[in-house]
């Protein structure tokens, strides 16, 4: 059995091999902490007791930050993306509330669409409880700023409490097409790669899988996060190299409709 199936064995039964190991290196480090500060006394409030240890092993090894994730790079991506075009409203279904959603609400108001119910109370949030597999809540062509990232891989998986079936992530996809407005924007991002469902967890989409499921959008700008998690802007999406799970960060847009002309 390779690493990486053992690897997932493990986390199907709720296990983190490399939470594990990382914490095992960390135990001696706690320890010697622990005595340290025991023997150096301090204010009284601030005595450790057992009952409010929280032990934390691994973060000594870590770096200050990382910039190799896919949610770091979409969520920017997409957040400067409508910072430059400014949008009188916008629309985002299912994304990250701490990451992108978090950054638009930093200039302006964002409507936020989900299957599962959501509680709060910030300021310029407005939340729509729709199943997004039809956007009932929506016409046709009314929605002029819109995204969705990293959400399209997990409909009709199940995860979500979403209903079981293998074109849900279609059917999505259609009805996104379907609200856009002529002359919008929607902002898409999938993993990319070599195609499969893991499920239940997501898909990976093939690049000319997703620009094909959307047959009445046209491709604005396109860019992507490799394996590696480096970012690559603009590129050609034909040029995207051969990847195992990368992220697709899509820009669309609607052509206007074509009225006839009367002679």
């Amino acid at each position: 059995m390779s690493l990486q199936r053992l690897f997932r064995l493990c986390s199907f039964f709720g296990l983190d091999p490399k939470s594990l190991i990382l914490n095992a290196r960390g135990v001696s480090s706690f320890l010697r902490d622990l005595r340290r500060y025991n023997q150096m006394g301090g204010p009284t409030a601030f005595r450790i007791s057992f009952r409010d240890m929280r032990p934390c092993l691994s973060d000594r090894y870590a770096a200050a930050g990382t910039f190799h994730s896919h949610y770091f790079h979409q969520d920017l991506w997409a957040a400067r993306k409508i910072f430059e075009r400014r949008p009188h409203k916008h629309l985002d279904v299912g994304s990250r509330l701490d990451g992108f959603v978090a950054h638009v609400l930093a200039f302006m108001p964002v409507t936020v669409l989900d299957l599962r119910p959501l509680e709060a109370d910030v300021e310029g949030l407005l939340f729509v409880r729709d199943d997004a597999t039809s956007m009932s809540h929506f016409d046709d062509n009314s929605i002029d700023s819109l995204s969705s990232l990293n959400v399209a891989e997990h409909f009709g998986l199940g995860r979500y409490s979403d209903a079981v079936d293998p074109n849900g992530c279609f059917q999505f996809m259609s009805a996104l097409e379907r609200v856009l407005s002529p002359g919008g924007r929607l902002y898409f991002s999938v993993p990319i790669g070599r195609e499969r469902v893991e499920f239940n967890a997501h898909r990976v989409f093939g690049v000319e899988t997703v620009l094909s499921s959307f047959p009445r959008l046209t491709v604005v700008s396109f860019s992507f996060v490799d394996d590696d998690g480096q970012f690559h802007k603009d590129v050609d999406p034909a040029e995207v190299p051969r990847s195992e799970y990368a992220c697709g960060l899509f820009e669309f847009t609607k052509a206007p409709a074509v009225t006839a002309s009367v002679a």
